[in-house]
C-alpha cells in the first residue's frame, strides 16, 4: 500500500466531498496544487532546472484542464474551490 505524506492527507480530508473520497476534481486540483507550490519554491533555488520547469507547466496544465471540467459540471463547486485555494479566475 503506498504511503501518503501527512500533507497530502490533510488536504484529502479538507477537500473530499464525502468520506473515502480521494479522486475528486476538488481534491486532484488541490493535490496539483500543493505539487506546483513545491516545485515554484524549487526553482526559486535552481534557476537552471528547465526539467522540473516542463514539469511544472505540465502540472499547471494538466489542473487547467481539470477545473475546466468542474466549472461545466458544477460552477458552484468550480467557484468555492478557487477561493478555498486562492487561484485567480
Amino acid at each position: 500500500m503506498i504511503k501518503l505524506s501527512d500533507d497530502k492527507k490533510k488536504i484529502i480530508e479538507r477537500f473530499a466531498q464525502k468520506k473515502g473520497d480521494t479522486g475528486s476534481p476538488e481534491i486532484q486540483v488541490a493535490l496539483l496544487t500543493y505539487k506546483i507550490q513545491k516545485l515554484v519554491s524549487h526553482l526559486e533555488e535552481n534557476k537552471k532546472d528547465d526539467h522540473s520547469r516542463r514539469g511544472l507547466l505540465k502540472i499547471i496544465a494538466k489542473r487547467r484542464r481539470i477545473l475546466n471540467y468542474l466549472q461545466k459540471l458544477d460552477e458552484k463547486r468550480y467557484k468555492k474551490l478557487i477561493k478555498e485555494l486562492g487561484l485567480k479566475k
